[in-house]
């Protein structure tokens, strides 16, 4: 895929979060980057990460750390989608978009202060 359409797709995911949530994030940036950086397990098919202080730890009083980032990995999310989609019959970019809104939600989970135990249904 084109990384146009990704982007495109990581705006859906961000336009569909409720108010309530969206309305509190703060000094973010999502960005999409083509794979993990190097000198990570290749056998890691990592999705997204969080960058940054989670809302849950950040003071008003503490000194500006810098705007957070959540980064997406278009390769890994495609690789992803391609086996997903070989194995159940989707089509693939159906599991693309799919997947990008669930690597957003879970992102922006350990962005408010959401552990991995607490995220693993997302």
């Amino acid at each position: 895929m084109r990384r146009e359409p990704f982007l495109e797709l990581v705006r859906e995911a961000l336009d569909s979060l409720p108010r309530k949530f969206s309305k509190r994030i703060q000094n973010v940036a999502v960005v999409v980057e083509d794979h993990t950086p190097e000198g990570r397990d290749p056998n890691d098919l990592l999705m997204g990460v969080f960058e940054g202080t989670p809302r849950t730890e950040q003071s008003f009083f503490g000194a500006d750390t810098g705007p957070s980032r959540i980064v997406l990995y278009q390769n890994n999310i495609e690789a992803h989608a391609e086996d997903v989609a070989a194995e159940e019959g989707h089509s693939v970019e159906e599991i693309i978009r799919e997947e990008v809104r669930l690597t957003v939600l879970h992102e922006l989970g350990h962005y408010f202060g959401l552990n991995e135990e607490a995220l693993k249904d997302v």
